[in-house]
């Protein structure tokens, strides 16, 4: 791998993690939207689980939504995206390690204050058991970002 690169990577914030992905348009927009983007361009450390573009479109379809300009004008926006935000590091090392001494299963703190319950079975992290982590440990110099392929429904909406 390219050392300066990630070097250079991890420098920036988390939010600039996500800003140069081309998979996360809709993430950002929303975090820009709900005023959370300056929150995590911020000392941290964050671990944000970031839902890809095809995890909104799939979220946005199921929860009757005509679109994402509708999720992105939803006023519990914030609340929603402060639910895939832990305000600590968690690398996938530590989650593993976490999880296999808790019996496969550890629950960590939203920024919202909801829970998230993380699933390890084998190489496989599942959050809320419905969403997959599919890329870890994309590091940032005030935290880390770990893609996921859901959304995070707050827990009123399930």
């Amino acid at each position: 791998t390219d050392t300066a690169a990630t070097d250079a990577m991890a420098a920036g914030t988390v939010v600039d993690t996500i800003t140069s992905s081309p998979d996360h348009a809709t993430l950002l927009a929303a975090l820009q939207g709900a005023g959370l983007a300056e929150t995590l361009a911020g000392a941290g450390p964050y671990t944000v689980f970031a839902p890809n573009d095809a995890a909104f479109e799939a979220y946005v379809a199921s929860a009757g939504l005509a679109s994402a300009d509708d999720l992105l004008a939803d006023p519990n926006l914030a609340s929603i995206l402060e639910g895939h935000v832990v305000p600590s590091a968690l690398l996938s090392a530590d989650i593993l390690a976490q999880a296999e001494a808790a019996g496969g299963t550890l629950e960590v703190a939203a920024l919202n204050g909801s829970p998230i319950t993380i699933t390890v079975d084998g190489g496989t992290v599942t959050l809320n058991g419905t969403a997959t982590v599919s890329t870890a440990d994309l590091a940032a110099g005030n935290g880390v970002v770990h893609v996921i392929d859901g959304v995070l429904a707050p827990a009123a909406a399930q």
